[in-house]
């Protein structure tokens, strides 16, 4: 059994290295949608880059958002002309996200030389490596899901 001391330190590696992963994956893909943004107003960029027509309410609850977050959030990156904000033609009370043209090339862009730069690296590892890698996606998706349980 795992003890606490262990459970801490293993927490420290984790965003240790989680992070590291993400900086090193975003310097080697070059310039990416949010560049120079707060990183939530980055993670909603990215988010509406994914699920284009995404409404305000569901952003919102993706990225663990109190809806008057999301929705000044959407306000100030719209008045930068970086997002979208449209009425759901059959519930006019939903607003729908999309990326403004420019943010979605850049959004596009980004997206295939990350995943290029990614699957360089990927091809780099031995099989016993992608099989143990693919194990830790599946604890990383239980781990997702056990914090997001916990917000609620």
């Amino acid at each position: 059994m795992v003890g606490v001391d262990t459970r801490t330190e293993l927490a420290a590696e984790l965003f240790g290295t989680v992070g590291r992963f993400r900086r090193a994956l975003r310097r080697s893909a070059g310039p990416a949608i949010g560049t120079g943004l707060a990183e939530s107003q980055a993670e909603l960029l990215r988010l509406v880059g994914r699920q284009p027509d995404i409404s305000v309410r569901h952003a919102a609850a993706e990225l663990g958002l109190a809806p008057n977050t999301a929705s000044t959030l959407v306000s100030r990156l719209s008045a930068d002309g970086l997002l979208q904000r449209t009425v759901d033609p059959a519930d006019r009370r939903v607003g729908r996200l999309r990326l403004t043209e420019s943010s979605q090339r850049l959004a596009d862009e980004s997206r295939a030389a990350r995943r290029a730069a990614l699957a360089a690296a990927l091809d780099r590892l031995d099989a016993g490596q992608l099989d143990r890698l693919t194990d830790g996606l599946a604890v990383l998706a239980t781990l997702t899901r056990l914090l997001r349980e916990e917000d609620s």
